[in-house]
């Protein structure tokens, strides 16, 4: 997924997602200069929060 994408799914910004994956709460794949984010990683860190 999009950081764009992930941001619109957790109702956040899209820097807060960027800040997410640098503290590494939110496992991520850099491609080139973007960022892909897993939807099984999404999935888990929405897991986490709801606990």
């Amino acid at each position: 997924m999009t950081v764009s994408q992930v941001a619109e799914r957790l109702g956040v910004c899209r820097s807060t997602v960027y800040q997410l994956c640098e503290r590494g709460e939110i496992p991520h794949v850099r491609v080139s200069n973007a960022i892909r984010v897993p939807v099984q990683a999404l999935a888990e860190y929405v897991g986490r929060l709801s606990k």
